[in-house]
């Protein structure tokens, strides 16, 4: 896919997914839907890639939905192209922002948030499947679907309350106000501040780790161990999904290399890939279907 509302390059293996729309403050609409899902299939097929940040060009991250279509902006009904049409299931248009994050969910790769500026709506909620958000000291986030009528999106209400508590949760959607990075830092959204021009220096020196130091296929199990086993109804699923993995990667090259490195004092070289060497550590477990 040629992108248009992001940019897209990978730097010495990390992948920098720009959202590319400064004139409109980066805002969402349904090419950049396409487009993120589509980059984010870039980044797990590609084994060059070991982790990825995104960012926003210019004064904001997102600033939320495009409104260019006025009060009907949140009508699907009044609002349909190619690409919303293919999300709907039924007599339902699949939420945007839920594609996305859904796709990220599922994403092989560590993801990194570079919140440069304004993440309002979809521009935050798209961040809570990453999983670490960086932020400048500009940043100011809001959950403000309540002032605009409609009602949390992205599969929100599943990430934000593990992240931040639900009360955290539930005062920011009932508020809808929009807050600075400080108190984000301050009740645990994002990792860290800093200064704009330090911003994506400390998201790379952060991805750098990453991608230098650990097993890409290690990273991948992490992810997904990880991000699934927070929704599992008792520890015994994480058991045997650490089981299956600590037994497979036990055994891989990646685990004799680590190991070697380790001994010998240098760094690692590991030599599985992604695409070619992911064990099933879920055998016969599917993601649900929408319905």
């Amino acid at each position: 896919m040629e992108f248009v509302s992001l940019k897209y390059r990978v730097e010495d293996g990390v992948a920098v997914i720009t959202l590319a729309r400064p004139d409109r403050m980066n805002a969402f609409n349904s090419r950049m839907l396409a487009e993120l899902v589509a980059a984010i299939d870039a980044t797990d097929a590609d084994d060059a890639v070991k982790a990825v940040i995104v960012t926003g060009e210019g004064r904001a991250f997102c600033a939320g939905a495009d409104m260019g279509s006025g009060a009907a902006t949140f009508d699907r009904s009044d609002n349909l192209d190619p690409i919303r049409e293919a999300g709907k299931v039924g007599d339902i248009y699949r939420d945007g922002g839920g594609r996305v994050t859904m796709r990220i969910f599922d994403s092989l790769k560590p993801m990194i948030a570079a919140v440069n500026g304004a993440a309002v709506g979809v521009g935050v909620t798209m961040q809570l499947a990453m999983d670490i958000r960086l932020a400048s000291t500009e940043a100011r986030f809001g959950f403000v679907f309540g002032r605009r009528g409609i009602t949390p999106e992205a599969a929100s209400s599943w990430f934000l309350p593990r992240l931040v508590g639900m009360q955290t949760a539930l005062e920011w959607c009932y508020s809808g106000r929009v807050f600075p990075a400080q108190e984000a830092l301050d009740r645990g959204l994002v990792r860290s501040l800093h200064a704009p021009e330090d911003l994506m220096p400390a998201a790379m020196a952060l991805a750098r780790e990453f991608a230098d130091n650990a097993s890409s296929v290690s990273l991948a199990l992490t992810r997904q161990m990880m991000w699934r086993n927070a929704g599992a109804g008792h520890p015994m699923a994480a058991h045997r999904a650490d089981s299956r993995a600590i037994q497979y990667c036990g055994q891989s090259a990646d685990a004799r290399e680590g190991v070697a490195a380790f001994l010998e004092k240098r760094p690692p070289r590991f030599p599985n890939a992604v695409s070619r060497d992911l064990p099933d550590i879920w055998p016969g477990v599917t993601a649900p279907e929408f319905s």
